[in-house]
């Protein structure tokens, strides 16, 4: 039975939200963050001096209101179809985020992923710094992530495939055989191989061979 290795996005993809944006209502910087993360998914800002700019915007805020955030997000229509279904195919589905593993790892844990990785938060005395620790996971990490994923799992890279909505997805949906705008970005749609415009992540099943 085919395998394949699909690679989503979280924000806006796999979850109906952004991260970052149910963190900054906690701050109070809901607004100006929304803004930003608008024109850096619409290819306008670079990815990395956004997410700095954003991150700063949450110095202070106590690391148990995190969890206030994480109650928010609510899992796109069809995502858990298609994680069950590439799995009886023999396949593997990972998420690579911009967002914060602080909110990430619980979610990836319920929906059974096979690999995760994103940005995490820096915490002194129980607060958030205003930065980020460790790799900043741009769009170049997102595409190594796919290609190292690719290797770690011995999917041929002829069956890997890319889903995301913004311009920071575009280098992973590059390094995939089959890249999916998924109620993208017009920038996105136009580099994609092809779109899903239903909010349904089932709908990329048939694309597979899975459904349909």
């Amino acid at each position: 039975m085919a395998r394949f290795l699909v690679v989503l996005d979280v924000d806006s993809t796999l979850i109906n939200e952004e991260a970052i944006e149910l963190i900054a209502d906690e701050a109070g910087s809901g607004a100006e963050v929304a803004r930003i993360t608008e024109r850096a998914m619409a290819g306008e800002l670079d990815f990395a001096e956004s997410l700095t700019e954003r991150v700063a915007t949450l110095a202070g805020l106590s690391v148990g209101r995190l969890a206030d955030a994480a109650s928010r997000i609510s899992v796109t229509a069809g995502a858990r179809a298609l994680i069950d279904s590439v799995h009886a195919a023999g396949g593997v589905v990972a998420v690579v985020s911009g967002g914060f593993h602080e909110l990430l790892d619980p979610l990836a844990a319920t929906l059974g992923l096979d690999a995760h990785r994103a940005n995490r938060l820096e915490v002194a005395d129980g607060r958030l710094t205003g930065r980020t620790s460790g790799p900043v996971i741009d769009a170049a990490a997102k595409a190594s992530a796919l290609r190292e994923w690719a290797a770690s799992f011995d999917v041929p890279s002829t069956r890997t495939v890319a889903v995301g909505d913004g311009a920071n997805d575009l280098e992973m949906m590059r390094a995939a055989q089959l890249s999916v705008a998924f109620c993208a970005k017009p920038v996105v749609r136009e580099r994609a191989h092809v779109a899903v415009d239903q909010r349904d992540l089932s709908a990329v099943l048939p694309l597979l061979g899975l459904r349909g």
